[in-house]
């Protein structure tokens, strides 16, 4: 499928991996710190017109309140460009940069998406070829030209089967295969995640597969579009887009097959996102912090598994919970389906839609004494505040779990 749409993209009948191609480029995806790098670069040193204004989206999820006259600036500062050059500008409040470039009709099967974020692979689910590039190639191709460059990745399967039992979710699955195939353990490679497992999955959580592909060294991931695809982005655009699927001949690189059925709950232990371990080896770890947020979290799917925990019960007095929803659409569904006010109620904390405490721009920095469990998608060392804060990962099922108890908990035994 990504030859297809790489090859179609460049003028090409047919590209075979490691040849380099220059393919047309649908949607630039940029949030606030890269949008204002690529902006300078743009205007001081490009100083070309920009081709394609419209396909370019600017979604403030970072700086989402600034707490300094710094931040502020820039946020000022990329309104001005948006304005100059009429892009999509997504101000403070709207939500993390992947949901809302999705929610909004900007991303389709069949095109070629990039981003500054290294999460851009993750809409490899809607059926197209998406990836990270560096803020000057956005400045140098893909705005003037509406263009970049790219080497043609082989693919490799990774096929799944199975059905969970009780307490797993597909994030403890993903954060399994992320230590499975190892950090860097697919350099270059095109991942396709298929299977009978992900067939039955509903979109928002074949989403969390296409998302750890970065970490494990992917060019990029995907997953062909079926009708639950196409219905998903019927209901966000009108816009027209073209199904490609690969030929049923392919011939995969490697098909790397699991069976699911035996997950427990998973947790990404620091200080890597590799690091993962289950539940019962971490049992009793003190957390100080849980949050349901990022690009991994804030999905209404997460609010709801967060409600079974909660429902007759609070948040533990010596914790704080921190509620992030993706976008606005999700805090409205959340409104709408009573979440806001039960999970309140228990003592949880609700925040903007946006990134959340992802880098402690906004929220969630921490001393060296404390830890968080999340839904994030990242673990890294000083990304909230001190190098030896520690940070989990996990599903919202074992987040929500731990917040009531005051450490990692096992979310089996709340359920």
């Amino acid at each position: 499928m990504i030859e297809k749409i790489l090859a179609r993209a460049s003028g090409r009948k047919t590209v075979t991996p490691g040849e380099v191609v220059v393919a047309n480029v649908d949607c630039l995806l940029l949030h606030d710190l890269s949008g204002y790098l690529t902006g300078r670069v743009f205007e001081r040193e490009v100083r070309r017109p920009m081709r394609y204004p419209e396909r370019v989206v600017m979604i403030f999820d970072h700086h989402f309140c600034p707490p300094t006259e710094e931040g502020a600036r820039i946020l000022q500062e990329n309104r001005s460009f948006a304005r100059r050059w009429g892009i999509n500008l997504f101000d403070c409040g709207n939500g993390n940069t992947h949901h809302v470039g999705v929610q909004n009709g900007f991303i389709r099967p069949g095109t070629v998406v990039v981003g500054s974020d290294s999460h851009t692979p993750v809409h490899g689910t809607l059926g197209c070829f998406a990836t990270g590039i560096g803020n000057d190639s956005h400045a140098g191709t893909v705005m003037p030209f509406g263009k970049a460059w790219f080497k043609v990745p082989d693919a490799i399967q990774v096929r799944l089967s199975g059905t969970h039992k009780r307490g797993a979710t597909p994030r403890d699955a993903a954060l399994w295969l992320t230590g499975t195939i190892g950090e860097g353990g697919a350099i270059y490679k095109a991942l396709e995640f298929a299977g009978p497992y992900v067939e039955q999955l509903d979109f928002w959580d074949r989403w969390l597969f296409p998302l750890i592909v970065v970490d494990l060294g992917a060019k990029c991931g995907y997953i062909e579009p079926d009708e639950k695809t196409l219905s998903f982005v019927r209901s966000v655009t009108d816009k027209p887009f073209d199904v490609l699927k690969g030929d049923p001949q392919r011939a995969f690189e490697a098909v790397w097959e699991w069976d699911l059925s035996d997950l427990e709950p998973q947790v990404a232990c620091p200080p890597t996102v590799g690091n993962v371990k289950p539940v019962t080896a971490v049992l009793g770890a003190p957390v100080q912090w849980s949050e349901l947020g990022g690009h991994g979290g804030g999905r209404i799917e997460d609010f709801r598994l967060a409600a079974q925990i909660l429902t007759g019960r609070r948040v533990h007095p010596d914790l704080r919970f921190n509620l992030v929803p993706s976008s606005r659409a999700v805090f409205r569904q959340a409104v709408r389906e009573g979440l806001v006010e039960k999970l309140h109620e228990a003592g949880a904390t609700w925040f903007p839609p946006s990134t959340g405490s992802n880098q402690a721009y906004n929220m969630g920095a921490m001393t060296a004494e404390e830890a968080m469990i999340s839904t994030h998608a990242r673990n890294f060392p000083g990304r909230n505040g001190s190098p030896e804060a520690k940070m989990y990962l996990a599903s919202a099922l074992t987040v929500a779990a731990s917040a009531v108890a005051g450490a990692i908990a096992d979310p089996r035994q709340y359920l």
